[in-house]
């Protein structure tokens, strides 16, 4: 492991460089985290910024015990890239950005047979927020229309069955109403107090694990459906390349110790091929985990969720507002459009306000934790066509 790999101690490691600038109220959370009742160790990605109480970007290890509130109320949220049918050649940006007028609808009845088939298939009880099915919620959560600018790695690439003369889709969004429902009424009954990891069906955790585990299929469900309206939109079809998820609890052995994993925005490395995204004026990287023993371990078997935050929400623009007029922001400097009718979330999701995906990017691969397959250039971001609930 190179430069990138910080040990704050014992229990905590951050993989970032020292020129990544990280908040040190994000390290402050981070070393807290720690100290927590079964905690094991923790991890810090490069994308690492201060959250409500605990860090995003950032992986945890408990032993016998397990914390609903570290994964927060997000569950099952993560990229799915597919691949579209469009040729990049033929796209017309304009001509999309009119058929995403109405997206945000909920699903009309047209979708009902695909709905309920899929709930049926993925095993996810009737009456769980079905009206949110296919919408992407607010906040960091997009949908965004892509070209392969770069490939690095062909034999991998060709291996996802990827072809860089197709227009690529990458869908960011999870659980919605459902996963803030789930952390609610945790943090009701047990406040931030984690459960005991008990077998019993019964049990505290189980049932929590139980609601937990159909969050996640629930958010894949969304992805899925969010991908196929949106090609749909667009008139084209697709196949998912990858779907991976970066919230949440799992079972897993490390250090020889079975334990609890709990992921708040860090993507698995032991998942295969992941989508890194930069913000909507940056790239996104297309990575392979490496396999490297001591670095999976150290890292808690996680990469970085994304580029990253820099700047608080709130604050952006009263920082962008005397640079950048509203009609600025519908374009970034890679040439790509935006479509956000919110005012507050276009500031708040400028490329200004977080850092350069490449840092984050070199910070894993100087730790052996990656090699970069494609790079991946936006070409239309979706966040909301008006107000959009979150």
């Amino acid at each position: 492991m190179g430069r990138s790999v910080q040990h704050i101690s014992d229990r905590v490691c951050l993989f970032a460089s020292q020129d990544t600038w990280i908040e040190g109220a994000a390290i402050q959370q981070l070393t807290k985290t720690a100290e927590l009742a079964s905690m094991h160790r923790v991890a810090g990605m490069p994308d690492l910024h201060p959250g409500r109480g605990y860090p995003i970007g950032a992986a945890f290890f408990s032993i016998g015990r397990l914390y609903p509130a570290l994964v927060g109320n997000d569950i099952g949220c993560g990229m799915a890239l597919w691949q579209t049918t469009t040729k990049v050649a033929k796209v017309n940006v304009d001509k999309f950005a009119k058929r995403l007028e109405d997206i945000e609808q909920p699903l009309d009845a047209s979708w009902q047979e695909t709905v309920q088939a899929e709930m049926t298939h993925r095993d996810i009880s009737a009456g769980l927020f079905e009206s949110a099915l296919g919408t992407i919620g607010g906040g960091n959560h997009f949908a965004e229309f892509q070209a392969v600018e770069r490939v690095y790695n062909e034999t991998a690439f060709t291996a996802l069955g990827l072809d860089k003369k197709y227009l690529q889709l990458l869908v960011h969004s999870g659980s919605r109403g459902l996963g803030q429902a789930i952390l609610v009424d945790h943090i009701a009954r047990f406040n931030h107090d984690g459960l005991l990891a008990e077998a019993a069906q019964e049990s505290e955790s189980s049932r929590y694990l139980a609601r937990h585990d159909e969050a996640v299929r629930w958010a894949e469900l969304n992805r899925f459906l969010i991908a196929k309206r949106f090609l749909s939109a667009i008139r084209s079809d697709g196949e998912c390349t990858l779907d991976v998820n970066h919230n949440l609890v799992c079972p897993k052995v490390i250090d020889g110790r079975a334990g609890w994993l709990h992921r708040k925005g860090a993507t698995p490395s032991d998942k295969g091929a992941v989508v890194i995204p930069g913000s909507r004026g940056d790239y996104s990287y297309l990575v392979q985990p490496i396999n490297n023993a001591p670095a999976l371990t150290a890292s808690l078997y996680s990469l970085a969720h994304g580029a990253g935050r820099k700047w608080k929400r709130g604050d952006c623009q009263s920082r962008l507002s005397h640079k950048y007029k509203r009609e600025d922001l519908y374009r970034t400097a890679l040439g790509s459009r935006v479509i956000c009718g919110n005012k507050e979330l276009l500031y708040d999701e400028a490329p200004q306000a977080y850092k350069k995906c490449e840092t984050i990017v070199s910070d894993l691969v100087d730790a052996g934790l990656i090699e970069v397959i494609a790079i991946l250039r936006p070409v239309l971001t979706f966040k909301t066509n008006g107000s959009c609930s979150s």
